[in-house]
Formats: C-alpha cells, structure tokens, sequence
C-alpha cells in the first residue's frame, strides 16, 4: 500500500498570514489570520505586517495541524510562498518553514535527510492553482468554504489548455495556463492593477481600507451607467488603469466646481445617491476593461475555457460577468469559491502538492523575492 502524501502550506505573502494541510490531493484544513492593525493607514504598512506575521504564524499552523488530524511528524513535505510580496511578509514565512523543515526530521529521528522536503511556491500561480483545490467534505459541512455546500462537491476544474484572467491589488493578467507546472503570462498592466484602481478610488470617496469590497457593496445600490470614465487603448492584451484613476478624479473635480464646493465629503452630502453611482459606474468600466481584452484572448486562441482568480475575483459584479460570458459565448467559466480568492494557504498547498509530486523540491538557501512573474 502507497504512503499517503501529507503537505503543509504556508502563505504569508502580504498581511495575511495562512496555513493548510492536503492529504494526497484533498484539503483538509485552511486557516488564516488577518491583520485589521492597517485600516487606519488605509493601506499595509509592511513593517507592522512582518511584525503580525510573526505573532500569528505559530497559532495559525497549529490550528491548521490539529484540525486536520496531523501531526508534524507525519508530514510528506512543507510548501510555502516564496515570493512575489512583502519581503519582511516573506522572511517570516520561508524562514519558518525552513526551520519547521529541520524540527520534522529531527521528529522523525530521520538520520539519512537533513530536513523534511521544501517546497517553494510562486504565489501568483497558486492563485491560478486555487481552481484545483478539493476541500473535504467535512470542512463544507463545517462551513468552512464560504459560499459552498456540499452538494457542489466534488468540485469541477478547468481543462487545459485555459485562460485565467488574474486579477488582485497588485497584478492583472491574462495567463494562458497548458499545465499545472506550465503557465505563459500573455497580457498584463503596464502600470497600475485593477484591485489597485478599485482601492485607491474608494480612498479617495473616503472610503475605509480596502476599498475594493465597499466599492462592489455601493455598486450594487447604484446607476453604473451614471457616469462615464476613461478607457485606454493598449495594443494587444495588456492592461492600464492609470488613466481610468486619473478620469474618476476630473469627474469628481468638475463635480465639486459645478457646485461651488470644496471637498468630497460635501458633494457627497449634497448628493446622497452620487457615491452609489460612482462606485456602480467605476466598477462597471473596470469590468469592461478587464472581459474586453478576455475575450479578445480567448477568440484569437481559440481556448473556449476561462477562469478568474486573485482577490478582485470575489467582486460579485466581476462574477456575474463571466457567468454572462459563459451563457454568451458558450464557454466553460470557472470561478472560484469565496474562501479561494483571497491569500489563503489552501493554493499554495495545491500548487505545493503538484510540484512534490514532481519532485520539484527547494533548498533550504532559498531566499524569498519581492518581485517576479510567472
């Protein structure tokens, strides 16, 4: 009888601090913590995340460990996020992971292996991974995965070759994925991403950090043919967001002059249904700008099957839109549950747990890095 594969996951990419232990492909366990201490900068402010990072790594794996039935002695290798993200974010994560690597063989008594196996895991392609992950059915009955019920499992997954349109604070992509290994960014931003337009647009209406969620919450309420912003023309499949921001404040701007005011707040005072048709507005061309290129994409290569990931992918409106591509142009559309969007552990996991099988193992000199792609 073949040894069970039992893999730990750590993610600390930026403030949330996840772990999650698969056993021979199905989830078991996905934990996370995250970090309110950044609301009032209305941004992360790295040094106090690495700090967080630190006070709740012990107690999220530990809780990732005894909810899975596991103990560290049984564990077949040890993935983690190396990068891109916060460096201090990272540190703390590889740099736990590598020692948990020496305490299980130690564990183990293991004499022929300095450490238990590492895996290093590039967080972008764990998003993209994310639409491989298997939870138990023991965690759906739990409700611990948000939005799902049992009766969706076991969950379907896309067929290669696919488009992943991912999509987060930091990156817009279009990723044509032939693999689980094999991944070719093919569009991508050329300056700011759209969870970042979303963010920073919802600051500027005062909004609390992160935006992005109230700016989907507000949407929902108002007129997203209100108002009319900014799109760019860039060649081919990439992305830009910078001249859409820039439109969003002369709309405000103007709005302000129109009515002899002299601060947002006032206007939206003046005006209560104006921050609704904003954020509907917004958040209608953002969308608009993201399935343009899309499907763009997907006709030129012909690939009729297409996911989202990343956490702008949790925006119902961004949602609703592939279901519509789906229904229009008789695609498979994949989209992944709630709990999948965000940093979570359970992607690093799954895209840990192809590259052991592999035999892709990682050294225990690896540093982390700040910034890479695909």
């Amino acid at each position: 009888m073949s040894k069970e594969t039992i893999l730990l996951a750590i993610e600390s990419s930026c403030d949330d601090t996840s772990a999650a232990v698969i056993r021979d492909g199905l989830l078991l366990s996905n934990v996370t913590a995250s970090q309110s201490v950044h609301e009032e900068y209305g941004g992360v402010v790295p040094e106090l995340a690495s700090r967080a990072h630190q006070q709740n790594i012990v107690p999220v794996i530990d809780t990732a460990l005894k909810r899975a039935g596991v103990d560290k002695s049984d564990l077949s290798a040890i993935a983690f996020t190396r990068g891109p993200g916060l460096l201090g974010s990272l540190l703390v994560g590889t740099s736990f992971a590598k020692g948990l690597a020496l305490g299980v063989a130690a564990a183990k008594g293991d004499a022929q292996s300095k450490a238990c196996p590492l895996v290093e895991v590039n967080h972008l392609q764990g998003h993209i991974m994310a639409h491989f992950v298997e939870p138990s059915p023991e965690m759906v009955r739990a409700g611990m995965i948000k939005g799902m019920t049992e009766e969706q499992l076991p969950l379907k997954h896309p067929s290669f070759p696919f488009l992943c349109l991912l999509v987060s604070g930091g990156n817009s992509q279009i990723v044509l994925v032939k693999s689980h290994h094999e991944m070719e960014i093919i569009g991508q931003t050329i300056d700011d991403a759209a969870g970042e337009a979303f963010d920073k647009c919802a600051k500027v209406l005062g909004l609390p950090y992160p935006g992005g969620p109230w700016i989907d919450k507000l949407a929902k309420e108002g007129n997203p043919e209100a108002f009319q912003f900014a799109k760019p023309n860039i060649a081919g499949y990439n992305y830009s967001f910078s001249g859409l921001k820039t439109s969003f404040l002369y709309t405000l701007r103007d709005l302000m002059k129109a009515e002899n005011l002299d601060s947002i707040e006032a206007l939206c005072d003046a005006h209560p249904h104006l921050q609704k048709d904003l954020c509907a507005s917004l958040q209608k061309t953002v969308i608009d700008i993201l399935m343009k290129k899309l499907r763009k994409a997907a006709k030129d290569l012909n690939i009729n099957t297409v996911a989202v990931a990343g956490g702008v992918s949790a925006n119902s409106g961004l949602r609703q839109a592939f279901l519509d591509y789906g229904k229009r142009y008789h695609a498979h559309v994949f989209i992944p549950p709630f709990s999948f969007t965000t940093d979570n552990a359970a992607m690093i996991a799954q895209a840990g747990y192809y590259k052991f099988l592999a035999g892709e193992y990682c050294s225990l000199d690896k540093a982390p890095f700040a910034k890479t792609t695909i």
